[in-house]
C-alpha cells in the first residue's frame, strides 16, 4: 500500500526563489534560499550550471523561519466537524478541517475515527481517500482508525459496546473495518488474543500499527514490536501508568528487547492540559529520535468561547479548554498544532529546531515518506511553512504554493 501522495504540478515550469530567510535542513536552521519548480524543492546549482537559468519569481521572507510543513497523525475534528459521528456529509467535513489546519501550518493530516460500530467504518472510511493538498486543504495521507480493537479498563471515551475483539484474527479486522485502502495507521491494544499476528499482518501490508488504549505491560509492547508495530498513541494517556517493575508500554522508550533496527515512535498531545510539562520533559529526554506532536484535537478545535453543540453534547470553551457545558469536565483537546509545538518547546526548553521537526520529520519517518514530507531536502515537496521567532505562522505553502497568508508576502516577478 503506498503511503506517498504527491501534487501534481509537473506542467508548471516557474522557478520559484524563496530568499532572505532561514530554513531548517539537517536538524539547523541556515541562512539559505529555498528554490521551487514543479511543486519540489530543487537544487539550485544543477538550475545555474546546467540549464543556466534565473528564477523567473522572487518572494522576500523577511528573514522568517522556513520549515517543513507540518503533519498531524491523530486528529478527531475541528471546526464543528467529528470524523466519527458526521457520517452523512463525511466529505464537506474532511474539506472544512483540512482547510481550517493550514492557517496553523498544518499541510497533511491523518483524520482520526474513534471506535464505532462496523457500520460506521464501512460507510466512512471509503468517502476519506488519500488526496493532495492545495488552496482546498492540507493533504490527507490516510485515516487513522483508533480501535476498536482496544481494552475496555483503557477506553478512555470511546463506547465500551462497540470494542471488539480478534475472533477470527485478520478476518475480522477486514469485516469490522470493510475497505481499508484509505486506513494508514491503527490503533489496537497488543495484549488482546491474537494481536501478534493480525500487527503482522497489517505492518506487510504497509499499515501503521499503534499501541494504545491499552493495559499491556512491557512484554506485551516488546512481542508487538517484534512483529512490526512502530508507534505508540498518546504516550501517558489511556495506557497503565510506568511501575518501576513493569514500565508497560512506556518502557518501550528504553528497552532493550526489540531489535536493533526498530525505532519506536510515540504521539504526545502537548497541549498544556493531557500530559504535565514534566512528562513532556521525561518523553523528550529519554526517547527523543522517536517524539512526534500530535494534537488528537476534538470537534470544538477552533470555534469561538462559548457554549457549542457537537452532536449530542453541549461544550463549553473557556480560556481556550473544552468542558462539558455547566461543568468543569474536560471533554478533550482543542489546541492547534502551531500552538502544540509552542507549548511543548516553552515545556522541554528544547531548540526551535528540535520542536518544529518534532511536528514535521519525526511523524513522516513513522509513516516512510521522509523523503517526500516532513523535509526541505532537494527533491522533496515543496511543503512549508514562514513562522517568526515566536513560532508563529505567518504563510503555508503546498507545492510550492501559498495556501494560507497572514502577512503580506513581497514577490518580485523577475
Amino acid at each position: 500500500m503506498s503511503s506517498s501522495i504527491t501534487l501534481s504540478t509537473e506542467a508548471d515550469k516557474t522557478l520559484t526563489q524563496f530568499r532572505n530567510c532561514r530554513v531548517l535542513r539537517n536538524h539547523q536552521l541556515v541562512h539559505d534560499d529555498v528554490w521551487v519548480r514543479g511543486g519540489k524543492i530543487i537544487d539550485p546549482e544543477k538550475v545555474f550550471f546546467d540549464e543556466k537559468l534565473h528564477a523567473d519569481i522572487q518572494i522576500d521572507c523577511l528573514g522568517n523561519i522556513v520549515a517543513p510543513g507540518f503533519i498531524d497523525l491523530q486528529i478527531n475534528g475541528g471546526y464543528g466537524v467529528d470524523f466519527s459521528f458526521d457520517v452523512g456529509t463525511v466529505e464537506e467535513g474532511v474539506s472544512k478541517v483540512a482547510k481550517g489546519l493550514l492557517a496553523h501550518g498544518v499541510t497533511s493530516f491523518c483524520p482520526t475515527l474513534v471506535t464505532s460500530p462496523p457500520e460506521t467504518y464501512h460507510a466512512v472510511l471509503p468517502r476519506i481517500p488519500r488526496s493532495a493538498g492545495g488552496h482546498h486543504g492540507a493533504t490527507v495521507l490516510g485515516c487513522h482508525v483508533e480501535g476498536p480493537f482496544i481494552n475496555t479498563n483503557k477506553k478512555g471515551a470511546h463506547p465500551p459496546e462497540c470494542i471488539k475483539e480478534f475472533e477470527h484474527g485478520i478476518a475480522t479486522v477486514r469485516d469490522v473495518y470493510g475497505s481499508m485502502d484509505n486506513v494508514q495507521i491503527i490503533t489496537l491494544a497488543p495484549e488482546k488474543t491474537g494481536a501478534s499476528q493480525v500487527i503482522q499482518e497489517l505492518s506487510n501490508n504497509g499499515i501503521t500499527v499503534s499501541l494504545g488504549h491499552s493495559m499491556a505491560n512491557l512484554n506485551d509492547g516488546e512481542i508487538a514490536v517484534r512483529h512490526g508495530a512502530r508507534l505508540i498513541t498518546h504516550l501517558f494517556n489511556a495506557m497503565l501508568p510506568f511501575h518501576h517493575r513493569d514500565p508497560g508500554l512506556v518502557g518501550l522508550l528504553t528497552t532493550d528487547n526489540i531489535p536493533k533496527d526498530a525505532l519506536v515512535y510515540f504521539g504526545i498531545i502537548s497541549d498544556g492540559v493531557h500530559t504535565h510539562p514534566a512528562a513532556l520533559r521525561i518523553a523528550y529526554k529519554t526517547h527523543p529520535h522517536g517524539l512526534i506532536l500530535v494534537t488528537d484535537a476534538i470537534s470544538a478545535m477552533g470555534l469561538a468561547e462559548g457554549r457549542h453543540r457537537i452532536g449530542q453534547m453541549e461544550i463549553e470553551i473557556r480560556a481556550g479548554r473544552a468542558y462539558v457545558a455547566g461543568t468543569d469536565t474536560l471533554c478533550g483537546s482543542i489546541a492547534p498544532m502551531d500552538e502544540c509545538i509552542r507549548f511543548f518547546k516553552k515545556a522541554s526548553s528544547c531548540s526551535i529546531e528540535y520542536a518544529l521537526e518534532a511536528a514535521s520529520l519525526h511523524p513522516a519517518r513513522c509513516l516512510g515518506i521522509e523523503n517526500q514530507k516532513g523535509t526541505l531536502e532537494y527533491g522533496a515537496d515543496a511543503d512549508f511553512v514562514l513562522l517568526d521567532d515566536d513560532l508563529k505562522v505567518k504563510s503555508t505553502w503546498i507545492a510550492g504554493k501559498c495556501v494560507y497568508q497572514r502577512d503580506v508576502i513581497i514577490s518580485n516577478g523577475l
